[in-house]
């Protein structure tokens, strides 16, 4: 794999499980009681503890796994299973709803002030299937430094992403609807379902090749 098509690929998986247009409308929701300077000082918070979560992910991963005594087969499997299934809610159109109903208990109950960790950082951008996906594209690297930094830089990439999508939430959510925004969730589910089912497959090749 050279280095082009892996950051290509860490770029579209991590956009699919991430659904940054996903957000408009949960982040309008979120920052309703909020001014527009506030409310670009919140979306630049967020996609910048988001890219500090998966960046942390990214580097410190393997680690963790490895200290847990998990073999990068094994969670290749556990992992593409995790995304096959949130590919499954966003085909289903679950996600958005879930998503937008966990923010809402969040901010009712737990941290009404600022919304820019949580729930938007964490888990809305950066929740459990993107960093998931992360550690999942982190083991592919193999510790290959050229690699990681790709990596790093295909997360910045989404969570940029995620911040302009934020600042035009509105615009988008307009220019989307709610028909557009559910057949955009479905094209992406679709997309993430056969990386999940290759994920599955790679771990199980792996783990009888050794």
């Amino acid at each position: 794999m050279t280095a082009f098509d892996y950051f290509a690929t860490a770029f579209v998986t991590l956009l699919v499980v991430v659904d940054p247009f996903g957000l408009a409308p949960i982040f309008l929701g979120a920052t309703l009681a909020f001014a527009g300077r506030s409310r670009t000082g919140i979306a630049a918070r967020a996609a910048l503890f988001a890219f500090l979560f998966l960046g942390g992910a990214a580097l410190f991963g393997a680690r963790l796994l490895v200290a847990l005594g998990i073999s990068l087969p094994a969670f290749r499997i556990a992992g593409g299973l995790l995304l096959f299934s949130i590919a499954s809610e966003m085909v289903l159109g679950l996600r958005l709803a879930r998503d937008a109903h966990s923010a809402e208990v969040a901010l009712q109950e737990d941290n009404p002030d600022d919304p820019a960790a949580f729930p938007l950082a964490f888990p809305l951008m950066a929740g459990p299937g993107a960093i998931t996906a992360t550690l999942l594209l982190a083991g592919r690297a193999e510790g290959d430094l050229e690699l990681l930094l790709l990596l790093l830089g295909a997360i910045g990439a989404v969570c940029a992403i995620c911040f302009a999508v934020c600042l035009l939430a509105a615009r988008i959510e307009t220019a989307l609807g709610v028909s557009g925004g559910q057949v955009a969730a479905k094209m992406l589910g679709v997309l993430l379902s056969a990386l999940a089912v290759q994920y599955v497959i790679d771990g199980v090749r792996t783990l009888f090749a050794e």
